[in-house]
């Protein structure tokens, strides 16, 4: 007969706090764990784990595990995009976590991208009801550098736009919603026709204009950036 799984969620950042309210929603067994507690409360309740999740910063994963959890059978999981671990599965849920918890329909529909040889789905996360791909170990560091610069970099711009209207230009932040979910659907919708404006145009007049007005902003040097690369790709035939 299998074996009822029971896990423990090592960690209390925001992807410890989101997954305990989702295993909660679907009634999956658990217990939590933290560094502020003590160490034989993470004994105790690592024996009873069939299944340890660690959701704790990539540097300190395998250091961890052999310290603390080296005598253990239960199945070891991070859910690091980027490391790659002798110690322990590889399941990087493809999601931004934010402060505030989630519906559990938004729960449902992150994809779980985990490591060419993990184990099957259901035996590493078993209960866990959502879709997973398999990525070779060997691209992970350039899979988590695509997630980097296509969602937290792209968050420090939008929030230079929406700082920058409020205190240098007297506007209201909330007048770019709709600039901002309107790019968001023509992203998804039709990706290859998203990017617009002076780019697009070969418009030198504006982008000079641009990087004038942005004179000691460090963003002038995002902005250059941006030109430089998107000429390569022209070069290289990639838009």
């Amino acid at each position: 007969m299998r074996q009822v799984p029971h896990y423990l969620l090592i960690g209390n950042g925001r992807v410890a706090r989101h997954l305990r309210h989702y295993f909660s929603q679907l009634n999956i067994s658990f217990d939590h764990w933290h560094r502020h507690e003590p160490i034989a409360r993470l004994e105790q309740l690592r024996d009873r784990a069939s299944h340890i999740l660690l959701l704790i910063k990539d540097s300190a994963i395998d250091a961890f595990i052999l310290q603390h959890l080296a005598d253990t059978s239960a199945l070891k999981i991070h859910f690091s995009g980027c490391l790659v671990s002798p110690l322990a599965c590889g399941a990087h849920p493809l999601m931004t976590f934010n402060t505030s918890l989630y519906s559990l329909e938004q729960y449902h529909q992150i994809p779980f991208v985990i490591d060419h040889d993990a184990p099957d789905f259901t035996e590493l996360l078993p209960g866990i009801p959502n879709q997973h791909v398999r990525l070779h170990t060997s691209l992970k560091s350039k899979y988590h550098a695509f997630c980097v610069l296509s969602g937290n970099f792209s968050s420090l711009l939008w929030q230079k736009l929406f700082q920058a209207f409020e205190k240098e230009l007297n506007l209201p932040a909330l007048i770019a919603h709709p600039y901002l979910f309107q790019q968001m659907h023509n992203l998804v919708s039709d990706p290859a026709s998203a990017l617009s404006g002076p780019l697009t145009r070969n418009d030198i007049d504006t982008i000079e204009k641009n990087l004038a007005a942005l004179a000691s902003d460090p963003f002038q040097e995002v902005y250059k950036s941006f030109v430089h690369c998107f000429q390569q790709l022209k070069e290289r035939g990639s838009i």
